[in-house]
């Protein structure tokens, strides 16, 4: 089994905590009361928070595959598309005063290694920017490189994201907290396998892989 990182990507969606909009009435010349509504109103929490996260974790997502491609004796070009069986969207939600997704993902980011910055939010970052932190980057596409084999085999081409995940606290210097979840992903991962080999146990996305596009019962299935 082959293996390469092609490169960083991130997208999203972000939610927020709505505080109720008031209501109110007044009366109309014809005596009758007509209501009145103003717009959602959403609670900003403070600039200089302190973010604390818990049950932070990495994981490796599958997110397409190929069918089976023969190729003989030399090897060559693979050809077939690969179908997604996942897309990775990065998401901020949130339970108190609205906190910046990008600032959100910038902590998980630097608290998880994917992101190194001596600035302590993104916002003093002075203008550096992350695909990490982009809410609103697409998914990388499945079927954008030109993948090369040498050799016979009965081939199959996979791609997956590192996905990372966490819980968060926001906390004010008043004592305001925001709780939240958050989640990223990082490096768009390509590979191949051979049905008509073995698949190391420690290689779970070439099991995965495997499983959905070899023959039942193929040494590449095995154990899978």
């Amino acid at each position: 089994m082959r293996c390469s990182t092609r490169g960083t990507w991130a997208t999203g969606l972000a939610g927020v905590a709505l505080v109720a909009g008031l209501t109110g009435c007044s009366g109309g010349g014809d005596g009758r009361a007509a209501a009145k509504s103003s717009a959602p109103a959403v609670a900003k929490a403070c600039a200089d928070g302190t973010f604390t996260w818990s049950a932070v974790k990495k994981t490796e997502k599958l997110t397409g595959v190929s069918g089976v491609q023969a190729l003989g004796n030399g090897g060559g070009t693979l050809s077939d598309p690969l179908r997604r069986v996942y897309t990775p969207r990065a998401s901020v939600k949130v339970s108190g005063p609205a906190v910046s997704p990008g600032e959100v993902l910038f902590s998980l980011g630097k608290k998880t290694g994917e992101i190194e910055s001596d600035a302590r939010t993104l916002a003093e970052s002075g203008g550096d920017t992350w695909s990490f932190t982009d809410v609103h980057a697409k998914a990388p596409s499945l079927n954008g490189d030109r993948t090369t084999v040498e050799g016979a085999g009965e081939i199959v081409k996979y791609a997956a994201v590192r996905e990372v995940a966490g819980d968060f606290r926001y906390t004010c210097p008043g004592g305001t907290t925001t709780k939240g979840q958050a989640r990223s992903w990082q490096d768009d991962i390509t590979g191949v396998l051979d049905c008509q080999e073995g698949v190391h146990h420690s290689e779970a996305l070439a099991r995965q892989a495997a499983r959905l596009s070899c023959e039942p019962g193929s040494p590449a299935t095995r154990n899978a």
